[in-house]
């Protein structure tokens, strides 16, 4: 089963698994962190629970550019160290790809640090493509 996370206690229950993606967020900031961007941004938080466990956790928001018009953008997916090889992330992007269609997204962007090389496996097996590079500054 997979669920949109939308209250504290929810969002709280998610750290355990999204602290293994994004590892520099303190549990303390964590919630506070979430509803920031989701209050500016309109990020939205699912998990696939699995015999009551969170196995894999998905951050993501709906946006439009005139690059690509509407579209989803998922800034943290990642699947508990402890389950993986169960398809939870295939079978938490075909949610999201899902929840893009019904949102009106036209496409689908994720962005994928160049040392997750296991991860690049995945997304391309998925049918994926790399459309672009993605670079970035520290000011």
């Amino acid at each position: 089963m997979i669920k949109k996370m939308l209250s504290d206690d929810d969002i709280r229950l998610t750290y355990p698994v999204m602290s293994q993606l994004r590892t520099h967020v303190l549990e303390h900031e964590y919630v506070d962190r979430v509803k920031r961007q989701s209050q500016t941004g309109r990020y939205q938080i699912a998990a696939l629970f699995d015999d009551g466990q969170i196995g894999c956790v998905a951050g993501y928001r709906i946006s439009e550019c005139l690059a690509w018009g509407k579209i989803m953008y998922v800034d943290d997916l990642v699947s508990d160290q402890n389950g993986r090889s169960k398809s939870y992330g295939k079978q938490m992007l075909a949610w999201l790809v899902d929840e893009a269609r019904t949102n009106g997204c036209q496409e689908f962007h994720l962005d994928s640090g160049v040392q997750r090389h296991a991860a690049h496996r995945f997304y391309t097996r998925e049918r994926m493509d790399i459309t672009c590079f993605h670079f970035a500054k520290k000011i």
